[in-house]
């Protein structure tokens, strides 16, 4: 093959690429109709976001995804989005951007690899089988030289693999290492086993929690695929606007999303909703991969103790027994996960800054801040709420 021919094309809407070659290459995995290892990077997912106005024109992630071609044969996909600001990402960069423009750069317009609003761990340049390699050479040059010629600070593919994030080092890119909290399933045949492999005292906090939580006067469901009805929507689309008006000022998806979900979206998702008196009081929505659930939104409009825990947690741990899944990805942050049973794991970035001295002092900071997360995992994970010999198991 004549690698002369690679050709990059930006496109600014994902459906200029198509549903069956843009999941081609995204999920490859489900193309007779299996369940895909990453519910985001799916066209459906990704569309939903542009058709839903949850990205685009005035959100600051306008989409200009990477397409690479050999002799007009799409090889590889990567979703590109031009970011005005940092919301969103979970991986933080607003100490470079400040750092940059108090030396009087310019930091912002930024390009970003990403999944909006999403943190979690999956493959970010996304490539034909048999053009893995290929694939990704191209993308990542085409990334960086966009950015160049188009005279913008910087590029950053975020919660990117530990595999992709070793191949992008070898082609000069920066290595960012950030830590996350997931849950891992290690064959429990229930949620009793689960608990049987934690020390004593854990044990009886998390089932203090539960009967807490369980005790609030009302009924908790979940409802995956045709199981979820428009209803349940409205009532977690108010649930959805209470946090993101909390933690964000307003919500980063629209009630639209919501709706494009009941129709494309809903066999990729479990909404765990409480009821009381008739009413739906509180809810989180998680996302299903082929051998992990995502843990993404929670909202309520009554309090409860304990509620949280159980709806966002232990609910998602006893899904992901029930249905065989190995790995729970909780979200951002969130050190209260730990004594959960939600061990620290490491999660990764790639970096590229046009300015080289800028990009050397990015550098310098970054090999800091990975030996403090190397340090941080150690000592939180020997916290851990497991038996001794279960966090040996588990490393």
């Amino acid at each position: 093959m004549n690698t002369q021919n690679i050709e990059i094309r930006l496109m600014g809407d994902i459906a200029e690429i198509g549903q069956a070659e843009w999941d081609a290459c995204a999920c490859p995995e489900a193309v007779d109709g299996a369940r895909p290892n990453d519910p985001f990077t799916t066209y459906r997912f990704l569309s939903a976001l542009e058709e839903s106005g949850s990205v685009g024109p005035g959100t600051g992630w306008q989409q200009q995804h990477l397409a690479a071609y050999v002799d007009d044969q799409l090889i590889g996909v990567a979703p590109l989005y031009a970011k005005t600001h940092s919301q969103g990402e979970y991986i933080f960069d607003h100490n470079w951007a400040h750092a940059l423009e108090r030396a009087g750069g310019q930091y912002y317009p930024k390009l970003q690899i990403a999944v909006p609003h999403t943190p979690a761990t999956g493959r970010r340049f996304l490539t034909r089988p048999g053009f893995e390699d290929l694939g990704r050479q191209a993308l990542i040059r085409g990334a960086v030289q966009v950015t160049d010629q188009n005279a913008l600070s910087s590029v950053h593919a975020t919660f990117c693999t530990e595999d992709e994030a070793r191949f992008a080092e070898e082609m000069g890119l920066m290595v960012r290492k950030s830590q996350q909290f997931h849950w891992r399933n290690n064959g429990y045949a229930d949620f009793g086993g689960f608990l049987a492999s934690l020390n004593s005292r854990k044990r009886k906090n998390i089932r203090k929690e539960r009967a807490q939580a369980q005790g609030f006067g009302g009924t908790i469901h979940t409802f995956t695929g045709d199981g979820i009805e428009p209803e349940h929507w409205d009532a977690f689309w108010r649930f959805y606007q209470d946090t993101g008006a909390r933690k964000w000022g307003s919500p980063y998806l629209t009630r639209q999303f919501f709706d494009i979900a009941q129709d494309s979206l809903r066999n990729d998702m479990a909404l765990v909703l409480a009821e009381r008196e008739g009413r739906w009081v509180a809810g989180a929505l998680n996302f299903i991969g082929a051998d992990a659930l995502y843990g993404r939104y929670w909202g309520c409009t009554e309090h409860h103790p304990c509620l949280h825990f159980e709806l966002c947690y232990y609910q998602a741990i006893d899904f992901a027994i029930a249905h065989r899944l190995g790995t729970v990805e909780a979200g951002a942050q969130g050190e209260h996960k730990l004594a959960r049973g939600y061990l620290p794991h490491a999660t990764w970035s790639v970096h590229w800054m046009r300015d080289e001295g800028f990009g050397r002092a990015v550098g310098d900071y970054l090999r800091a801040e990975r030996e403090a997360v190397d340090e941080e995992i150690e000592i939180l994970t020997e916290y851990g709420p497991f038996k001794q010999e279960r966090i040996e198991e588990q490393e």
